[in-house]
């Protein structure tokens, strides 16, 4: 089996008596996309820059593409990119002059210095801006640069935080155009609070609540909790609802108005087609039939409140 690019094994971080991560595990493989996930205040920050390399845990183990990041420094930090929420960018230098500094700092041999500036450069969009300065840019291309910094030295995993926060529309759909790109070629953790944005982008999901890892599987495991066992029914000659009670599977109905029900049913005996089959012969005169669906937002709060509230039953 491949070895994930990066791991981390039992990563606690305390701040005073507070636990602000709680025996994180984490790992990412070449070529995913790793939505990371958690309300404010859960430990994601404090996550990333223990990944990153910029705050020393207090327990566990960071691997980045095998090289140990606390006895390994230099060398694992060699294969990290990482654009903080606030990208750290020089606003007085151009575009140019700034990667080329970074090309040096990520010790980029001079021979392949200026290529790597300019494939970076094209990647990420900037040509038509490259020998203007930083600081005359618009927030969206200060991000793409942010993003260039990041990956001009061609990383194994690279840490994004927040990449689209504050951007108007159009740049955020063009950031995550970047980002799908830049993924065929690297590993790519993205920490977001815009739900919609890891349906996109990712292909795997882990939430952090309280510092704890509460959810850890594909996009898709989360899209299916999206899925409701309950229809939403319009009949303009409706029956009594013990009648509709009493369609095989049906568990619970709520009228929402005279006409319009809400049908819960029993997971694995979806009631649909006998539903459509009594409206019809009983002349129910049905308008419409379709299932319920969760937000995402409803399931990443349902997961959370469960999480919080087992919390607190052990507390």
């Amino acid at each position: 089996m491949t070895s994930p690019l990066l791991s981390a094994k039992s990563l606690s971080r305390f701040y005073g008596p507070q636990r602000a991560v709680n025996k994180l595990d984490f790992e990412i493989y070449k070529g995913e996309v790793l939505g990371f996930l958690g309300p404010n205040g859960a430990g994601k920050s404090t996550s990333m820059k223990m990944l990153s390399g910029n705050l020393a845990p207090n327990e566990g183990e960071i691997t980045i593409n095998g090289y140990d990041l606390l006895s390994q420094p230099k060398q694992a930090k060699a294969h990290i990119g990482y654009l903080p929420e606030q990208p750290p960018l020089y606003k007085e230098l151009s575009v140019i002059e700034f990667l080329s500094f970074c090309a040096r700092i990520n010790q980029i041999p001079s021979a392949k210095r200026k290529q790597a500036v300019e494939t970076t450069i094209e990647r990420c969009g900037l040509g038509n801006v490259r020998k203007r300065l930083i600081s005359h840019l618009s927030k969206g291309y200060q991000q793409r640069v942010g993003i260039a910094q990041a990956i001009v030295h061609t990383p194994a995993v690279i840490i994004l935080d927040e990449p689209t926060s504050g951007l108007d529309p159009i740049q955020i759909r063009e950031i995550r155009q970047l980002i799908k790109d830049i993924a065929q070629e690297h590993s790519v953790i993205l920490s977001t609070h815009i739900l919609p944005e890891v349906q996109m982008l990712c292909d795997r999901v882990k939430i952090i609540n309280q510092g704890t890892l509460v959810f850890n599987d594909t996009t898709q495991a989360l899209q299916q909790q999206m899925q409701s066992s309950s229809l939403l029914v319009t009949l303009e000659s409706p029956p009594t609802l013990t009648t509709l009670e009493q369609i095989n599977g049906v568990t619970l109905v709520t009228a929402l108005s005279n006409t319009r029900f809400k049908i819960h049913y029993q997971p694995e005996q979806n009631p649909t087609q006998m539903i459509l089959e009594a409206a019809i012969a009983q002349q129910w005169q049905l308008t419409s039939l379709s299932p319920e669906q969760h937000s995402l937002e409803d399931v990443f709060m349902n997961i959370i409140q469960q999480e919080t509230e087992q919390l607190g039953e052990q507390a």
